[in-house]
This record gives structure tokens, C-alpha cells and sequence, in this order.
């Protein structure tokens, strides 16, 4: 039995941050997992730029509203899930999550909680559990699941090196470089080929 793990932004949906930066005009909020391994530094950093500019949930999440899936993406969802069955595995947040979920058509999303104040303002966050990509790959293995994965950033390296069978997927020149044992792709039609060959 197989389930298919994939990321969520920079995979299926554009970077919701790096949007937000752009839709604000705040530089500093460009910074995704691509550039920090370190999610909790990463996050806690969003959150500090977030309190210095006064902007909230209601304003992030005005901004999702407008974001699409990348195009192809919920095309390769469909198929993937009349193949066999997949999850996403993100450290977004479900408050930022369901509208996207929507526009791919529903599929099952495993990802983390916001804290946030009676003001609308973010305060803090919730992980799901600690290293939650790879530590709900092995929650799956231990169900009897053989996990295929495929992500484009630090933080998906822990649930591909773990799968058996793992690809990065549109992601930078660095990580290639320093992972070159996992095959780089660049389209859904490579992905969802090289997921079927392993199945």
C-alpha cells in the first residue's frame, strides 16, 4: 500500500508569504523554508515583521483569497488521487489552508495552527507535532504504508529522505546541487510519472 506525500507551496499553490510580501510591499517577508531551514526562527521572525506593521490574520488571509493553484496543479491532483492515494504535508496553517484546499478540489491537508489574539494580530504558533513532515511519514510506515514524497524545500528533506522513493520538485539550484541523489523536476507530468514507476 502507497500514499503520496507532497508539500503545498512552491508544489501545489504559490508561496502565500512571499505573495504577501509582495501585496505589502514588506522585502523581509519574502524569506520562505527555501532560504530558512529553521522553522520555528522563520516563524517567529514572520510574526515579529507582522506586529511592526501592524498587519494581521484578516489581512494575510485577504491576500490567500486571491492566490490560485499553480497552474496544472489541481489537473495533477485529480489524476494522482484516481491513482492512488495523497496527502499534503505543510507547515502552512488551516486558517491559511482551506481556501487553497477548495481550489484543488478537497484533497486531505495535514498542516498546523495559528495563534491568534482577540484583534485579529498573530501572536504565535502551533506545530502539529515536532518535525511534522517526516515524523507523519513514519506514522505512516508504521500503519504498514510504503510513502512516496516530494517537496522543494529544506523542510521536505526529512520526509523524502525517509520515503521510499523521494523527489525534489521545482526547486532551487542549491538544493540540487547538495542532493543530487533525488531526481530534480520541473512539471507535473514528470512527477506524477516518475510517482507512478514506483508504485
Amino acid at each position: 500500500m502507497n500514499i503520496v506525500c507532497l508539500d503545498m507551496e512552491g508544489v501545489l499553490v504559490p508561496e502565500i508569504w512571499i505573495a504577501f510580501s509582495e501585496e505589502t510591499g514588506i522585502p523581509e517577508l519574502k524569506r520562505t523554508t527555501r532560504d530558512e531551514p529553521d522553522y520555528d526562527k522563520l516563524m517567529n521572525f514572520r510574526i515579529k515583521i507582522l506586529k511592526e506593521h501592524g498587519l494581521g490574520l484578516k489581512e494575510i488571509q485577504e491576500t490567500i483569497g486571491r492566490i490560485d493553484p499553480l497552474p496544472g496543479a489541481k489537473e495533477f491532483m485529480d489524476k494522482l488521487r484516481d491513482t492512488t492515494q495523497a496527502v499534503i504535508l505543510s507547515d502552512t496553517f488551516t486558517q491559511f489552508a482551506y481556501p487553497l484546499m477548495k481550489k484543488l478540489g478537497m484533497p486531505t491537508i495535514l498542516c498546523n495552527e495559528l495563534v491568534v489574539g482577540d484583534d485579529g494580530m498573530i501572536t504565535g504558533f502551533k506545530m502539529r507535532c515536532e518535525q511534522s513532515k517526516l515524523t507523519t511519514v513514519k506514522c505512516f510506515q508504521a500503519m504498514g504504508f510504503d510513502t512516496i514524497a516530494a517537496g522543494d524545500s529544506f523542510n521536505d528533506l526529512g520526509m523524502i529522505q525517509a520515503s521510499k522513493a523521494g523527489f525534489l520538485f521545482r526547486t532551487t539550484e542549491q538544493l540540487k546541487k547538495d542532493y543530487p541523489q533525488y531526481k530534480a523536476l520541473e512539471t507535473y507530468d514528470e512527477l506524477y510519472d516518475e510517482i507512478v514507476k514506483v508504485l
